[in-house]
């Protein structure tokens, strides 16, 4: 049996082997799951647009998955009733809500009230990345539903990357996907998603910190309003 690839052997030789041997999304997916054990990968997901549609792609490779939601404590209540209906859809996928060490109250003691206004970067380090990197401290590899199209600083990913920020590699299978794509798929499947896209929040993350997208051509232009921030910080680009 090979050696999986990971953080610490990355192999260009065998890694260019690879995507001469998957050449497309579902190939990508087949072969993650194939590479590594049950507890070496798991799914990041956001429950947003992509989200729905990889959640439906890896239902049919691996019906028992592992997929992870980072619980801010912060999200719009239509993700978290969108989170109770696909539960129900997919009852064999493995969901897992992970939440922070600091409740809110919590934080607010520690670091003032509203911490997302004064210092979003902090929040997010507390709220997600954190929490992100304890679940990920034993797995070598985790999906995510990044996409080129997203932003200028998605553009240069790979189908599969060496993940500086947890060490292990991160999959990509959506990279080529565009937004009408995304949704093609979904109205397609008749799969459920956050009502939100349907008023302009392209992007969706935590309630106080998105709004609607200011700019079209830019799907993440809603995210951190009125700050400069445009990653929560889970992807070092």
């Amino acid at each position: 049996m090979s050696v999986a690839l990971t953080y610490d052997n990355w192999n260009q030789e065998k890694l260019a082997f690879i995507l001469r041997e998957r050449s497309d999304y579902l190939d990508i997916l087949k072969w993650a799951f194939q590479e590594y054990q049950d507890d070496e990968i798991v799914y990041s997901c956001s429950f947003g647009a992509e989200g729905m549609v990889l959640l439906d792609l890896i239902h049919k490779v691996k019906k028992d998955a592992k997929i992870l939601f980072l619980d801010t404590g912060l999200h719009f209540q239509e993700t978290y009733d969108l989170i109770d209906r696909i539960k129900q859809r997919y009852p064999s996928l493995n969901i897992t809500i992970i939440k922070p060490k600091l409740s809110l109250s919590e934080q607010a003691n520690q670091y003032g009230d509203a911490l997302w206004k004064c210092n979003p970067n902090l929040c997010c380090q507390i709220r997600k990345v954190e929490p992100l990197r304890e679940a990920l401290k034993n797995a070598k590899a985790w999906i995510s539903g990044l996409r080129r199209e997203q932003s200028p600083t998605r553009k240069y990913l790979q189908y599969i990357n060496k993940d500086p920020k947890f060490q292990n590699i991160k999959i990509c299978p959506l990279i080529h996907w565009t937004s009408d794509d995304i949704m093609t798929y979904i109205h397609l499947n008749h799969l459920d998603y956050n009502p939100l896209h349907n008023q302009g929040y392209p992007s969706i993350g935590c309630a106080p910190c998105t709004l609607p997208a200011a700019n079209a051509n830019d799907s993440r232009s809603g995210r951190w309003a009125g700050h400069t921030k445009t990653e929560c910080g889970l992807h070092q680009l």
